[in-house]
């Protein structure tokens, strides 16, 4: 049934495919690494592969989208939040978008100090993808101080190399040196290299300005668009050409044996859900679905540098796949963590007895993080003074982790939830729904109306209860794909648990389930605590919900010979 060892890629074997992949100078897929959250991805694999990924002719660029969340990550002195980055304060988009602006940047600089990136390789690009006249033109005319008319005769060339050689003359040399790595120890330049090396600095920079010149060019028609809520591709992609000029650049200068760069890219779902603080983007989920659209595009017509996506975003495990086009758009390699019989080799002989481990998993279940925030716990002062007590046990600290998860993730995502599926509701009656999601026998066909707050918060809470209760009798899990039935995939409950980290859609095999046992109960927990707190009236609308529109989802358990 669902509460057997789940199927694993296993950790030795998913090193070497990433180490395969990234070892490769172009490729022609991404690789999608996806896995509920807790389970090792960034501190058990990454981190013990980043360091070799930048030995010798590799280069790494590893950024964590993450990082700008101030209040939940490590960089600021906390810890990844259990739930998803959605239930978090969105970070700022600009912030975001200048993390990876800034990391594929130095990477080029790095293919300038080795003499694989030039002005001339700059400009063929760039004259690919945009037209550089009059852009180019501006920025002479503009930034340069010089009348616009004297250069109407030149060649698109010859201005790119006129404009090159006034940014390369009106560059500051120390920080050309800086870029460069000149005055470093056993780092010195010839004359020649100097030119050719300040050549390439400038012709980046400029590529870097026609750019930002042509995207004020299109402010008024980004702002419309934002204003009205609709889509264009043309407008989406001009937002993410600096990034995708430079992974571009650095594919075609990629080198075997001698410069290989790859790009890392953490927690890509933060970029999806970043908040626009101004009219001078695109809204999130256009930058990045146009990133990822590109990153695609540059794989299959051209070859791409080695580019790794790592998230806890169950989006990432399916459904990307079907909106990008078709199952095999991306390398998918999924991980659930350890299982009992790894988790016990890891950690049981140095860090829980035998007996504590036969609890943890009964509880908890193998997943890393609960592993290693329980071990904190048992090593604070607080298990000491419970241990004191001859009539207190382990489980005692077991439970205690159990309700500091109830209190501080399960009880705030719920009302993250909530606030979801309220949103639907009103989405609903506003016409904003399709028809398709709210046809007959639909649990969620009938919505309140917008207008009365307390009938919304009555509604959501009831269709919540009763997902939870389905999920329940399906023994926490629910196969999405048998039978090809993915009525599941409408059910709003379902995405509102899944988009704040509680639940996971896993890939293979194709369960909706909590991430991890120890979460599993604290759902229980919250579902018993809220039919305990129900008023009589509440509890006969359950009854009413459950008996006449409840749902039912044990059809799409596990059955028996499945494969």
């Amino acid at each position: 049934m669902v509460n057997k060892p789940w199927r694993i890629i296993p950790r030795p074997l998913l090193e070497t495919i990433l180490n395969n992949h990234a070892n490769h100078h172009v490729v022609p897929q991404p690789l999608i690494l996806h896995g509920p959250r807790g389970v090792g991805k960034t501190t058990l694999i990454l981190e013990r592969l980043m360091e070799r990924w930048n030995e010798g002719v590799h280069v790494t660029g590893y950024v964590d989208l993450a990082e700008s969340i101030e209040s939940n990550h490590p960089k600021h002195g906390h810890s990844f939040p259990w739930a998803s980055w959605s239930v978090c304060t969105p970070p700022r988009l600009s912030n975001v978008t200048c993390q990876l602006d800034n990391c594929l940047e130095n990477m080029a600089y790095e293919g300038i100090k080795l003499g694989t990136i030039s002005s001339s390789q700059i400009y063929k690009i760039m004259s690919k993808w945009h037209n550089l006249n009059h852009s180019v033109k501006q920025v002479l005319g503009g930034d340069l101080g010089v009348k616009g008319g004297r250069f109407d005769r030149l060649s698109g060339l010859k201005l790119w190399e006129r404009a090159v050689f006034r940014l390369s003359v009106r560059g500051n040399v120390e920080e050309r040196g800086e870029v460069l790595g000149v005055g470093e120890k056993g780092r010195s330049l010839c004359v020649e290299e100097g030119e050719y090396f300040k050549e390439a600095v400038a012709a980046l920079r400029l590529a870097k300005e026609v750019i930002r010149v042509q995207q004020k060019w299109r402010g008024n028609a980004v702002r419309e668009l934002n204003a009205k809520g609709g889509f264009s591709r043309s407008l989406a992609n001009s937002a993410t050409d600096w990034p995708c000029l430079l992974l571009e650049l650095l594919s075609a200068a990629s080198e075997l044996d001698y410069f290989q760069p790859k790009l890392v890219i953490n927690n890509i779902d933060v970029l999806k859900n970043a908040e626009l603080t101004d009219d001078t983007m695109v809204r999130a989920p256009l930058y990045h679905d146009s990133l990822i659209w590109r990153i695609i595009a540059l794989g299959a017509n051209e070859r791409i540098l080695p580019v790794i996506l790592l998230t806890s975003d169950s989006y990432y495990s399916y459904r990307a796949f079907m909106d990008f086009g078709f199952p095999d758009i991306f390398i998918s390699r999924e991980t659930f963590g350890w299982t009992p019989q790894e988790g016990k080799l890891h950690m049981v002989d140095d860090y829980f007895s035998p007996s504590e481990w036969n609890v943890i998993v009964e509880v908890l279940g193998p997943n890393p993080r609960h592993l290693f925030e329980l071990y904190a716990l048992k090593q604070s002062n607080y298990y000491q003074k419970i241990m004191e007590d001859r009539s207190s046990s382990f489980e005692d600290i077991v439970d205690a982790y159990l309700a500091y998860l109830q209190i501080t993730v399960v009880n705030p995502a719920m009302d993250k939830a909530l606030s979801l599926l309220q949103k639907f509701a009103i989405d609903a009656r506003s016409g904003k729904i399709s028809k398709d999601r709210l046809r007959f026998g639909a649990p969620w066909r009938h919505p309140p109306s917008a207008s009365n707050s307390e009938l919304l918060s009555q509604w959501a809470k009831l269709q919540l209860l009763d997902f939870v209760q389905s999920l329940v009798s399906t023994e926490f899990g629910i196969n999405y794909l048998a039978d090809c039935s993915l009525e599941i995939l409408d059910d709003p409950s379902a995405l509102a648990l899944v988009e704040v980290g509680l639940l996971y859609a896993q890939r293979e095999p194709s369960f909706v389930r909590p991430i991890s046992r120890g979460i599993q109960r604290c759902l229980v927990r919250w579902f018993v605590q809220e039919r305990l707190q129900m008023s009589i009236q509440s509890s006969l609308r359950y009854m009413w919900q459950r008996t006449i529109r409840g749902r039912s989802y044990r059809h799409l358990m596990l059955q028996v010979g499945y494969k």
